[in-house]
This record gives C-alpha cells, structure tokens and sequence, in this order.
C-alpha cells in the first residue's frame, strides 16, 4: 500500500509543506534553512528532499539542500555561492546526479548527488550586462535519462513572447564545452513566459507551466515533421487561469497532474490532459513555487 502526497514550496514563508493529494492532511516539513526556495526532488529510495534556496540576485548565494523524508537531519549539498539562484531541480537516481537551472546565473548545471563534482554544462550569457536581459534565464529543468538528455527553459522578459524549450545531451561533445557546445536543440521558441517542465516519456509529451499567459501546456517532446521551434502548431493548452503558474508535477499513472501559483498560493490538480480541473489547496498569505509528487510505502 501507498500513501499519495505533495510536498510543496512556499517561497514567502521559507519553508517546505506536504499534503495529501486531495487537499487533506497539511503539515509543515521544514520550516528553517530555506532561503527563498524555489525547485524540490524527492528521491523515495533513499528517503530525501533536496530543494533549491535562489537567496537574493544580488548577493549571488544560492544553495541546495537535502533531509530526510521528514524534514530531519538538513545537509548542505550545494554550498552558498556555489550557485547563483537555482530554480527547478531533478534528480537523476541511476547515475547518482542533480540536475538544475541557475537563472542570474544563466547556466544549467549539475553535481552528484552529494553536492561533489559541480559542473556547469551550458553557459547562456556572461556578466552583469547580459543578467540584465532576461532571455539568458534558464528557469525549468526536466530530464529524459534513458536518452540522456537534459531539458530546459529560458523564461524571457514578463509575458514578453521571448521564451525558449531547448535541450541538449548529458554527455558534453568532445573538444567543446559549456560556451560553444554544439549539440543544443531548440525545440519552442515565442512562448509567452515558459517557467516549470516535465516529460512524459511514455508518451513523449512536454508539460509546462507559463507565467506569461497563466496556463499549463503540452507538446510533443520532438519537433514535428516540417515544423521549427518558432512555428509548431501542437502546442496544447491544458489549463488556463493558473494565476503566476509555477510549479509542476506529475503523476505518470494515474494520469494526473499538479501545478502552483506564485502569487494566489494555490494548488490545483487536473487530468494530463486538463480535464477535470480544480484547486485542491490554498496556502494563505504565500508564494508558492515547485512542487513534487510521490507515493510513499505505508
């Protein structure tokens, strides 16, 4: 038997909750060291949260953290300055890795799962000029393993139809590196303001979530046939009034899916293909960011 939950995260009050997936059952996990947290991977096997604190853009001191199911025995994995403001995380259990987004820090970036071996894999902008231009952003991060390939956004400016899908390969080609790579695919270009992802593999459908237009969409996880990234027609929009949406996750089974808003702090839940949708859970006085789902042994 299993018990379903969400653990979720609230920005404004610096912590990380749970609750069950109807919207029942709401306890807070961690409710210290978090810093602005902003992306959470659940690793069930080994019995860890690892979550992203984006701290201040200013201050360049972002960090990752890990505990235990329970919210017990906190472990920096990711030290302060290691990373510049880390936005969506995964983890990719059979090789030991991490896998996130660095937005100020306009890269995408992984270590092993105990914060050793940090690498940064794609560089999009450096120094402060072009920090300033929101294009270089990299916000969501999804990972197809059996491929080996990562998966990224890069939001643009507010609703500014400058967002990007691209993704590239876990394994750097030879004589490149992160500033020239050349095996980097653009798989959506012109997206409102594109923040979280997922894969469906099975299906080979993308799922996003898109602060720019309020929605949670989906495509098909290749180019189609005769289209470019600035011109595909198989963008699905699966839910529409997701106030600032955030956070996403998936339940592959069942074929749900659950999604966040930034600034009404809710949850909603819904079919993957956006039937039946609805909010499961409001916390009042937030910011809520990522979000993951799990079933755990009873």
């Amino acid at each position: 038997m299993f018990t379903e939950r969400l653990f979720f995260l609230d920005w404004l009050g610096s912590r990380i909750l749970s609750v069950k997936t109807d919207g029942s059952d709401v306890r807070t996990v961690v409710s210290t060291n978090c810093k602005e947290p902003d992306g959470i991977a659940v690793d069930v096997e080994a019995g860890h949260l690892y979550w992203t604190n984006m701290g201040t853009p200013e201050g360049d001191d972002g960090f990752i953290l890990r505990s235990d199911l329970d919210g017990n025995d906190i472990t920096t994995v990711v030290p302060v300055g290691d990373t510049f403001t880390p936005k969506q995380l995964q983890i990719d259990r059979a090789n030991g890795k991490l896998y996130w987004s660095d937005r100020e820090g306009m890269r995408v970036m992984r270590s092993n799962t105990d914060g050793s071996g940090i690498e940064t894999l794609i560089t999009f902008g450096v120094g402060d000029k072009d920090r300033a231009d929101q294009t270089h952003w990299g916000v969501g991060m999804a990972l197809d393993i059996g491929a080996r390939k990562f998966y990224w956004t890069q939001k643009g400016g507010d609703d500014a139809g400058l967002g990007v899908i691209k993704r590239a390969g876990f394994d750097m080609p030879a004589g490149e590196d992160d500033t020239n790579r050349s095996d980097i695919e653009v798989l959506f270009e012109g997206l409102p303001e594109p923040i979280d992802i997922e894969l469906d593999i099975e299906n080979q459908q993308l799922y996003w979530t898109d602060r720019g237009d309020n929605t949670v969409s989906r495509a098909g996880m290749n180019l189609p046939v005769g289209s470019t990234a600035g011109n595909r027609q198989d963008r699905e929009i699966l839910v529409t009034g997701v106030n600032a949406a955030i956070g996403l996750a998936l339940d592959r089974q069942r074929r749900r899916m659950f999604y966040t808003t930034l600034f009404d702090a809710k949850i909603g839940a819904a079919d993957m293909d956006g039937g039946g949708a609805t909010w499961i859970h409001t916390s009042e006085g937030s910011n809520l960011t990522g979000i993951a789902f799990v079933r755990l042994p009873d």
